[in-house]
């Protein structure tokens, strides 16, 4: 893998990219943040050597490089999951990528459902910790510890730096953002019943299929991570009605121009 990522990083240096200070990955459904940077470069998934290709038709599939509050950010715009298909090294190779660039800090969004039922759609919930259900580690293969530490601590995988800027830029914008713990399953089937039971009993706030992966990478790397959940539906066991994916990116879209002020206002202050 190492020789994998330093082609990439050469690629994406000869097309100018240059030492980002902010890595950010959107989520479902959340692209307009793309509208906000001023894009000195673009490159599709499908041109970088050895970068694993989006297969989901609402990811873009484009790593973008800009100036976001007059800081270098590098973007990806549609992110991998499980349940395309890809490993767990795949979905958080473009982390590496961006902390060998110059990252120091990362920043996830994501759309998720709502377990706690004091949670609405269409509102924000700041990651504060999370549960690993995906059956797996970015970090469980053969030679990880070339690429950083093998045994990674994970008392705080959330910059609680970061997170304490997001709450006070929230406040000073009369942003709803909710503070909790992610859940993040396999999918790419929506929860039963019995399973949003579980995921409460056992302490989750949201849940959705991504975002975990990534966070435990950027904390083998060192680098500062935090992420905002999307509340895209609610999940009550006792009143579930049938999911409309068109819905849940209609949400996703609706509740966005937040979480892009949250992260305009953090970028503006690192």
């Amino acid at each position: 893998m190492v020789k994998f990522l330093n082609e990439t990083v050469e690629y994406l240096q000869d097309k100018g990219f240059e030492t980002p200070e902010v890595g950010i990955i959107l989520g479902t459904g959340l692209g307009q943040l793309i509208n906000e940077i001023d894009i000195l470069k673009e490159v599709s998934y499908n041109h970088i050597p050895s970068f694993p290709t989006a297969t989901v038709e609402f990811h873009k599939g484009k790593l973008i490089y800009g100036l976001l509050e007059g800081k270098k950010v590098v973007v990806m715009q549609g992110r991998f999951h499980l349940y395309e298909g890809y490993t767990f090294q795949d979905i958080t190779y473009p982390v590496r990528v961006m902390e060998k660039l110059g990252i120091k800090t990362l920043l996830v969004s994501n759309a998720s459902g709502a377990i706690n039922l004091n949670f609405k759609k269409g509102e924000l919930m700041l990651i504060d910790d999370h549960i690993n259900l995906q059956g797996g580690s970015p970090l469980a293969f053969k030679g990880v510890e070339k690429l950083g530490e093998r045994f990674v601590d994970m008392s705080a995988p959330y910059n609680t730096n970061i997170n304490k800027k997001f709450e006070e830029i929230a406040t000073a914008n009369n942003i709803t953002l909710h503070k909790g713990v992610y859940a993040s399953v396999v999918g790419p089937q929506l929860e039963t019943r019995a399973e949003y039971r579980m995921l409460r009993t056992i302490g989750a706030d949201a849940v959705g299929m991504s975002t975990v992966p990534e966070i435990i990478v950027a904390n083998q790397l060192k680098l500062k991570a935090a992420a905002v959940s999307v509340l895209t539906d609610e999940c009550d066991p006792d009143n579930l009605k049938p999911v409309n994916i068109a819905e849940i990116i209609e949400m996703a879209a609706k509740a966005e121009p937040d979480m892009i002020t949250l992260f305009k206002g953090l970028i503006k202050t690192i």
